[in-house]
């Protein structure tokens, strides 16, 4: 089985329940075709470089999976039909550099995010 990185946008009138079942969607069709979930990364809705059909923002998602080399073809068509995904594409990692990089990435987004320390307001009035 080869490593692949698909990463897919939503439209960004869905929902939060909605986005899950489209998230879902696509991680079933990877199972159903052989292929094994190494890690998801919802980053969230962020701007588009330009407007894909009048949306000028989209929730993106990251799936990384180890796939055979055939199932890519049936879940990009799913994508492709799919009308709440507005763009998708699909990364082979090949050589071993690249498959680095890959468990790096699932290491990245399987890791627990830490929160950002929040900074006390200092008074000025205080003395």
């Amino acid at each position: 089985m080869n490593c692949y990185e698909t990463l897919f946008i939503l439209k960004p009138t869905l929902t939060e329940e909605e986005t899950a079942k489209q998230v879902e969607l696509v991680k079933a069709s990877v199972e159903q075709e052989g292929g094994e979930i190494a890690a998801i990364d919802t980053m969230g809705m962020r701007k588009l470089a330009y407007e894909i059909d009048g949306n000028a923002r989209g929730y993106y998602t990251v799936i990384y999976h180890k796939s055979p080399a055939a199932s890519i073809d049936e879940i990009e068509r799913r994508l492709r039909y799919n009308e709440d995904a507005l763009k998708f594409f699909t990364i082979k990692y090949s050589n071993k550099s690249e498959i680095a990089q890959f468990d790096k990435s699932v290491a990245a987004c399987s890791a627990p995010k830490e929160e950002e320390p929040k900074q006390e307001a200092t008074s000025s009035e205080e003395a």
